[in-house]
């Protein structure tokens, strides 16, 4: 079969629009990767040209990044300078299926980028996520990055703490402390495209499946793109209200309480992290827990 006849890359583009039409990604900001099954590899193999060169992962310096729990596999990424809102309209111009060595710290691309490139700066952090997460539940396998203005916003004026920035989210919905039992993780600002922001990220994906970059944006993942594109959505979803909340007061009249959050896990199958269930002593928006 033809990449570009895959429900694979069908799917692929919709996210991509998906989370363009929400203005997530202005002009070549953010990137989407997803490690291929191996019936997909099968079924898509004979569209894939294997003739090109063995190249180095990452883009900085003396960054000699290597996944050898991802040897050999393939990978649909988004490319290098490509533009979100142009991957619908010409999938093959703006997207590429990579395959690394089988030392896990080589990429060959195989398919798309017809008009040349590379793929996405952020490779190296997309592949120490997918390598991670690989370990951690075999089965998820979509990792994506965008620009959420909501959420960034946040990151300028809640304390970079995890334990704060998720209660806040927490109680603008309830479907949050659902969706994303374990929380949201936090990366202080670091240099985008390199191991150390790639390592930290993955430190966070060990037990979460979001991250919030401070200042530029975040990283989730998923099963596949309908879950993690709505993943994304829900968290922004209750970042829109927290802003909403904050530009009339910075102190809450009514909140979700800890024990109402409780609540919440038998019903539906999930176990809320204690760690965000602390008592508040005020409704003050931002107020740090007092351990």
């Amino acid at each position: 079969m033809k990449v570009l006849d895959s429900e694979l890359l069908k799917g692929y583009a919709r996210m991509a629009m998906d989370g363009f039409n929400q203005g997530w990604h202005e002009r070549n900001g953010g990137n989407l990767s997803y490690r291929l099954k191996a019936e997909e590899v099968d079924l898509l193999k004979d569209d894939f040209d294997f003739s090109g060169d063995w190249q180095e992962i990452g883009w900085q310096k003396n960054d000699e990044s290597a996944f050898p729990g991802l040897a050999g596999e393939f990978f649909m990424v988004s490319g290098s300078g490509k533009y979100f809102r142009n991957i619908e309209l010409d999938p093959a111009a703006n997207v590429c299926i990579i395959q690394l060595n089988e030392e896990g710290n080589r990429f060959k691309k195989v398919w798309g980028l017809v008009n040349g490139g590379r793929p996405t700066s952020e490779l190296p952090t997309h592949l120490a996520n997918l390598e991670v997460l690989k370990n951690r539940d075999e089965n998820i396998r979509v990792v994506y990055h965008c620009h959420p203005t909501n959420t960034v916003a946040l990151t300028y004026v809640l304390p970079l703490d995890e334990r704060v920035f998720t209660r806040e989210i927490y109680e603008m919905a309830t479907e949050c402390p659902i969706v994303f039992p374990e929380g949201i993780g936090i990366v202080p600002w670091m240099l985008c495209g390199g191991k150390l922001i790639g390592d930290a990220t993955s430190e966070i994906m060990k037990t979460k499946d979001v991250a919030v970059w401070a200042h530029h944006g975040a990283f989730c993942c998923g099963y596949d793109f309908d879950l993690t594109f709505g993943l994304m959505h829900t968290v922004e979803k209750a970042a829109e209200i927290l802003v909403k909340v904050r530009s009339m007061t910075d102190t809450k009249v009514n909140t979700i309480t800890p024990e109402q959050f409780r609540e919440l896990n038998a019903p539906f199958g999930v176990n809320i992290n204690e760690k965000f269930l602390y008592e508040r002593h005020t409704f003050k928006i931002g107020e740090m827990p007092q351990d």
